[in-house]
């Protein structure tokens, strides 16, 4: 147990063996240019990565620190532990001086354990709920390296593209609630941030459940990366530190096609897309092209991978009259100069 008056003692510490210089880049460009008022929230776990976090972040920006807006969720789902988790985050803001905010899931009575998604999304709704109460817009997580290598491997097996491949991102902006979800620690791999909180005479609460082996992330980080790492190691080279670096590159390789097909989409007042300035592309950027379309098409379209990529053939061969079924009742249709959407009724 950490005496309450050890732990700003305990941040210091760390702070001077993780200097600020050691953080992502882009997400210290982001805090350099945040407002001095601006309240920053942290998801607080109490594992030892969200714990380095909130650590970092008081010892990093001391100009913050009575701004700062600690975030604990308790799953309820494995009981007295789950209780230590909740205290131990208390204990800790009440020594840093910072204001805590503990939320718990609902479930009803004699209910199941729910799935990993149906967790995540009852924690994801806490969040935007208390960000939305305060009026905050910057969420900082404990992601690290080895989240990295995990959700790579992941989404490759589910065939990602750029964009899947290039998360998590060290600032990912969600314009449309207004939030930026910061992560500071995509440089730093787990075990090295474990031992330099153990360093500092800090400690932190263990979930047993990231250990088992029942969901695919878990498996990946308990067998799946282990294996990785030894097979692809070589002297004077880390591979996590390489798998972050290509998470970087693809992250830039997808900003890039992603800004190429905004200015190559024209869609009109009555949801037509514009076919001239699609000619020529390369297939990654028309298959942008067509997601945006979609995303403000008149109705909400369910196709599949197979659908979709038969929508993109079509748009290609630029066949005047083509049409293609978008599953809700409405075709998609290409016109000498629109891709259209229309309902299956007008062609009856």
């Amino acid at each position: 147990m950490v005496k309450k008056k050890h732990w700003p003692r305990i941040a210091e510490k760390l702070g001077r063996a993780v200097p600020r210089g050691r953080l992502h880049a882009d997400a210290l460009r982001w805090a350099a240019a945040s407002p001095p008022r601006e309240r920053w929230a942290v998801a607080l776990s109490g594992g030892a990565d969200s714990v380095v976090l909130l650590l970092l972040l008081w010892a990093h920006w001391p100009e913050r620190r009575g701004r700062l807006l600690a975030l604990h969720f308790d799953h309820r789902l494995r009981g007295r532990a789950s209780t230590g988790d909740a205290r131990f985050c208390a204990a800790l803001c009440r020594a840093l001086g910072v204001e805590l905010v503990v939320g718990k899931w609902a479930r009803p009575r004699g209910a199941s354990a729910p799935a990993e998604a149906e967790a995540r999304t009852a924690r994801r709704a806490f969040f935007q709920l208390e960000l939305r109460r305060r009026r905050v817009r910057a969420l900082f997580t404990g992601h690290h390296r080895d989240d990295v290598a995990e959700t790579v491997l992941m989404r490759l097996a589910r065939g990602s593209g750029t964009s899947g491949l290039a998360a998590p991102r060290p600032v990912h902006a969600q314009p449309a609630v207004g939030r930026t979800h910061l992560r500071p620690l995509l440089t730093l791999d787990k075990a090295g941030l474990a031992s330099a909180l153990l360093a500092a005479g800090g400690r932190w609460r263990e979930d047993a459940s990231n250990a088992g082996g029942v969901h695919l992330r878990n498996r990946v980080r308990a067998e799946l990366l282990p294996v990785w790492r030894a097979v692809a190691a070589e002297p004077g080279r880390d591979a996590l530190a390489g798998l972050g670096l290509a998470r970087d590159l693809l992250e830039e390789d997808d900003t890039a096609l992603e800004t190429w097909s905004e200015r190559s989409t024209r869609i009109d007042a009555k949801g037509r897309l514009a076919l001239r300035p699609l000619r020529d592309l390369p297939r990654a950027v028309l298959r942008r092209v067509l997601r945006r379309w979609l995303a403000v098409a008149p109705v909400k379209t369910d196709l599949n991978r197979n659908g979709f990529n038969a929508l993109l053939e079509l748009v290609a061969s630029r066949k005047t009259g083509a049409r293609h079924s978008l599953g809700t009742g409405h075709f998609a249709r290409l016109t000498r100069s629109f891709l259209i959407c229309e309902s299956a009724s007008l062609r009856r």
